[in-house]
């Protein structure tokens, strides 16, 4: 754990036992207990624990990092016990709400103290201890999914050869500080799509602003997972698995609308990608031949990071002699690491150690980077404009908060969605002028941090490449360990392996 990380811990163990003190300072003389103690974090959790006659060490259980935070919301629920609060409401207001709970209850005409004797002839129910339990184990959860850690799974092969299909990660929410639900109405533990009925796991009748609690900046070369810039529009059909952009590109909108059911998405339930931040806020990214510059200088390569190469071999080759030569080759059938062209040719995808084991296989003549040519289908979609490929890409600036740019012909298509889509601007352009929220706009001041995405796995890898920024506030966390591997059994030496 960081010292970033300890500190929003300690912060969020703070706010656990001073939410609540404007109520508590009016309860607290009620209960013998000077006033002003409600006012000192820990000490407030001490008197509390000293009147209900508790044994103390339950004061020292609250400084166990994450742990603490239960037993603080513990006491809290037993303060109000000893004023006959006993009800599921009531319990469920002080663990929930309880800046709003305790100040009610303080200033309620029919709240009395009855003391740690009374309150502990109160017997629940079986049905009252199961559902208490349930509700506990749920907020206990949805805490720690919120504000500390998260468990996802790798589903595809964009991030290979550092992180593999079905690799089950931890990633932290404390890394970059945890990021406030844009739909807290949600089912708990479901991402966007309820199971068996298929229908919306959230509601958003309730929608909060972008609120980021203790911030800390995504660094350059993070393993990064975020949610889906694109994804805000989507076709029940294909979901983010063939993005709407891309359909509408290739078919047109209104062919698109005609033949597939329209969905959006808040920014918190969009599909949810993970790869590595090769450039940050401010940075300018170029990619010549396959290799990335930022800022004019050859940037970082993961040693796991693979590329295609194509291969020509005096012999025939397949999986299993490049296996044995220690050579990982995916055991995927749709996306292969090995394609043989034939006449001795083959495409394979290589990490450049693996590159160096190839050259010492008998047979190996030469090796060559694939590179790819101009499409369409690379940001920002205008090949007649930007004649870009996955392999020569850029220069390209990523927008910076507090940052200024001047308008013009020739960036509008770049910056065009981070302004309108991301930035919720209106956008108009009349006349050859553009106007921003119906005024004449030269210029722009960005008011978020945008970071350029890309997987490890060069050439099969939808990236940043594909559908641009990535906005700060679609952020998630940093990919943080691999506790589970899984391939036709376990992968035993991918357990417990942070990622770097």
């Amino acid at each position: 754990m960081s010292l970033h990380d300890l500190s929003v811990v300690i912060l969020i163990s703070l706010l656990i036992v001073l939410l609540p003190a404007i109520g508590l300072a009016k309860l607290f003389p009620k209960a013998g207990i000077a006033s002003w103690k409600a006012w000192v974090p820990f000490l407030n959790t001490w008197e509390i624990l000293k009147v209900g006659r508790f044994k103390k060490f339950w004061f020292w259980l609250q400084f166990i990092p994450v742990l603490g935070w239960f037993i603080s919301i513990w006491i809290l629920v037993e303060f109000v016990k000893l004023f006959g609060r006993f009800s599921f409401l009531d319990h469920a207001g002080a663990v929930l709400i309880p800046i709003i709970y305790f100040p009610y209850i303080a200033n309620h005409k029919d709240t009395r103290y009855i003391g740690p004797e009374s309150a502990r002839k109160h017997r629940k129910s079986a049905v009252r201890e199961w559902v208490d339990a349930a509700v506990f184990a749920v907020v206990a959860a949805t805490l720690i999914r919120t504000f500390v850690f998260e468990a996802y799974t790798i589903p595809t092969g964009s991030m290979e050869k550092t992180l593999l299909v079905n690799d089950f990660l931890f990633v932290s929410k404390l890394s970059y500080g945890p990021r406030i639900p844009n739909t807290p109405l949600a089912f708990p533990f479901v991402h966007h799509t309820m199971p068996i009925t298929g229908g919306k796991s959230y509601s958003e009748a309730i929608k909060l602003p972008y609120t980021r609690w203790f911030s800390s900046p995504v660094k350059r070369n993070d393993v990064v997972v975020f949610n889906f810039p694109a994804g805000d529009t989507l076709t029940k059909e294909f979901d983010s698995q063939e993005p709407y952009y891309d359909l509408v590109r290739q078919d047109g909108r209104e062919a698109v609308w005609q033949n597939y059911t329209i969905l959006t998405r808040p920014v918190d339930k969009r599909e949810n990608y993970i790869k590595r931040c090769v450039a940050i806020a401010g940075d300018t990214i170029e990619i010549k031949d396959g290799l990335l510059y930022v800022n004019n200088e050859k940037a970082f390569i993961s040693p796991t990071s693979a590329t295609v190469y194509d291969v020509r071999m005096s012999v025939d080759i397949d999986e299993d002699a490049l296996r044995e030569q220690g050579i990982y080759m995916t055991s995927e059938e749709r996306n292969p690491d090995l394609i043989k062209m034939g006449g001795g040719n083959f495409k394979i995808n290589l990490t450049e150690s693996e590159l160096e084991l190839l050259k010492k296989m008998p047979g190996f003549l030469s090796a060559q980077r694939e590179i790819l040519s101009v499409s369409p289908m690379i940001y920002p979609n205008d090949p007649a404009k930007f004649p870009w490929s996955p392999d020569n890409f850029g220069k390209l600036w990523i927008p910076k908060k507090g940052a200024t740019i001047r308008l013009t012909p020739e960036n509008v298509l770049l910056y065009k969605r981070a302004i309108k889509v991301y930035e919720n601007n209106e956008w108009e352009e009349q006349g050859g002028k553009i106007l921003i929220n119906g005024q004449p706009a030269e210029t722009y001041t960005f008011k978020m941090d945008y970071f350029w995405m890309m997987g490890d796995n060069r050439h099969k890898s939808q990236d940043s490449r594909f559908w641009g920024f990535v906005p700060e506030d679609h952020v998630v966390g940093e990919a943080w360990m691999i506790w589970m591997s899984w391939d036709k059994g376990v992968r035993w030496k991918r357990l417990f392996k942070t990622i770097h």
